[in-house]
């Protein structure tokens, strides 16, 4: 049995690993065990803090085999970016110049330097061992951040976003990268990418402010712009079937691509019901697969047996009781695992 919880110090060796097996272009996931050790701290304290509004709480969780005691995934929730560090992305833009004379009209696509300050949320920091990348546990994780959003909306903008992973070899060459950011900043991706979860104040000193051309940038670059990485389509799948879209923004140093949301429009929030456990029992008649979530001592989620009962409330299975530390009388809230029409969409750059 699979459930995801809030992270905790005793999952540092686990999540270490997890930055380790990773590879490039994961930047909220750096391969650096004290930095590690800062944002589960960060996390406990956003969990602790009981607030009203978004104020950059950062929120990670692990996926953890109840079999083992072992996390093996994690994924996480800014409430609000920006701040006192940025958040940075480009805005692909289209410009037409036409010539009457020559009876030419063109579109140029250009990228332009967006600053943020004031959020929105993002979503991130998605990673399963590649052992339990079967039987939708992808999909059980990634949705869960959005169960959590369905049961404190305050505590997040209105507009979520997520910044996925852009096209970057296993050796750390991104070819956006190299075509572009190496010429202002005088650093290989990986560098750049680990000195941005460090430090963002190098972006704002080194990178250029005018708009670039996107058909001056040399071939390899213009074919990865808004695409994403093949590891990260997946999760960009799930992501378009809940209703994300793309926004016209890419990644500052991969140029991945950048989808939107609104919270109260994301399916699995939109959604997702509330009900009181009424039986708990071996014998549970479900419908559809089911992912449902729990806030008693701290939040829950696991994918599990559930069966909606006359009364309102619902009847769940042992397992699944044991997995969110459920007892008859508790509330939950709870989900199906997928839109009743899926969307099957890939990012296709720009």
């Amino acid at each position: 049995m699979l459930v995801i919880r809030p992270i905790s110090l005793d999952d540092l060796d686990a999540l270490y690993e997890m930055a380790n097996r990773a590879g490039f272009g994961l930047t909220s996931l750096p391969k650096d065990r004290e930095l590690l050790q800062n944002l589960i701290v960060e996390s406990q304290v956003s969990f602790a803090r009981i607030g009203q509004k978004p104020r950059g709480e950062h929120y990670l969780f692990v996926l953890e085999d109840l079999t083992t005691g072992k996390a093996v995934g994690t994924c996480g929730i800014v409430a609000k970016v920006g701040g006192f560090e940025p958040f940075y992305a480009y805005k692909v833009e289209t410009t037409i110049a036409q010539s009457d004379v020559l009876k030419v009209r063109k579109e140029i696509k250009s990228l332009r330097l967006v600053t943020e300050h004031s959020g929105p949320c993002e979503i991130g920091t998605l990673f399963l061992s590649p052992d339990y990348r079967k039987d939708n546990n992808g999909r059980v994780l990634s949705l869960s951040r959005f169960l959590f959003m369905a049961e404190f909306p305050s505590r997040f903008e209105p507009v979520v976003i997520s910044e996925l992973r852009g096209v970057v070899t296993e050796a750390g060459l991104s070819p956006f990268w190299e075509s572009l950011g190496r010429h202002f900043f005088d650093l290989d991706y990986p560098n750049a990418d680990y000195l941005s979860v460090v430090n963002k104040k190098f972006i704002a000193d080194l990178m250029p402010t005018h708009p670039i051309y996107i058909p001056l940038l040399p071939k390899e670059a213009q074919e990865v712009i808004g695409k994403c990485h093949e590891q990260s389509k997946p999760a960009l799948n799930i992501l378009l079937e809940e209703g994300f879209r793309f926004n016209d923004m890419v990644d500052i140093f991969d140029a991945g691509p950048i989808v939107q949301c609104r919270r109260d429009e994301i399916r699995a929030v939109k959604e997702s019901r509330k009900a009181v456990v009424r039986e708990i029992d071996d014998q549970v008649k479900s419908t559809e697969p089911t992912i449902v979530s729990a806030v008693k001592k701290e939040f829950r989620v696991c994918r599990g047996d559930l069966e909606l009962q006359s009364n309102e409330g619902v009847k769940i299975s042992s397992q699944t009781a044991r997995a969110l530390g459920a007892q008859v009388g508790d509330s939950i809230r709870f989900v199906a695992l997928r839109a009743k029409s899926p969307t099957d969409m890939e990012g296709k750059g720009i």
